[in-house]
């Protein structure tokens, strides 16, 4: 089936189990939204949840839109040092860590300027961390209603509701927090490793009325 997605920091499951069992599009054409997964993720830590959010430079004036492809990174903040440190603290304990992180943490060491790219290129390390081929279809334009393939734009919106199935697997400090469904990929990679493929292919997703 061909879907179309948004690319996500470091998506969570629902978005990367789309990935895995579709012939995926990145929509790379449309305006950025506020309070999506385009720039925030969730881990779990001791504490329970917890967001990382990416700062962004925002543009003057309420009405004024700007493309997704357009928005810049503000790298006057350390977050990428801070984002790192962040996994380091709540992962290190995890079975699969040390496994990924040679991996993962030259995105944290990496400049980038723009969100998209960075993004981009965060779904490509976690791609080859699982041993799958990075989609690389892009949207040519911005289509408001989709006609060519199936649209799963919606699951870049941070709070939508999916009536979906997350398996329960044994997360770092489950024995103080409960089970926390739909996290950041990267909880499921650090905590199930090799397991994290089986685990995407077996969600069930049903995009009939997207």
């Amino acid at each position: 089936m061909k879907l179309l997605l948004h690319p996500g920091y470091l998506p969570n499951i629902a978005n990367f189990a789309a990935l895995v069992q579709h012939d995926v599009c990145w929509e790379v054409k449309d305006n950025y939204q506020k309070q999506t997964y385009r720039n925030r993720c969730y881990i779990c830590k001791d504490q329970g949840l917890h967001r990382m959010n990416i700062p962004i430079k925002h543009i003057g004036g309420k009405r004024d839109k700007q493309k997704y492809a357009d928005i810049a990174i503000d790298n006057g903040y350390p977050w990428q040092r801070q984002h790192w440190r962040t996994l380091q603290t709540a992962y290190r304990t995890s079975p699969f860590f040390e496994f990924y992180e040679d991996e993962i943490v030259p995105l944290y060491e990496r400049k980038f300027h723009f969100l998209m790219d960075f993004n981009l290129s965060a779904i490509e390390t976690i791609c080859d961390c699982i041993q799958i081929d990075m989609p690389q279809k892009k949207s040519e334009i911005y289509q408001p209603k989709i006609t060519d393939r199936v649209d799963g734009r919606h699951l870049i919106d941070s709070k939508a509701i999916l009536p979906l199935e997350f398996p329960e697997y044994i997360q770092v400090f489950n024995d103080r927090n409960p089970f926390i469904p739909n996290l950041s990929i990267v909880d499921l990679l650090f905590n199930e490793g090799t397991n994290t493929l089986p685990y995407l292919k077996g969600i069930k997703l049903d995009f009939q009325d997207a």
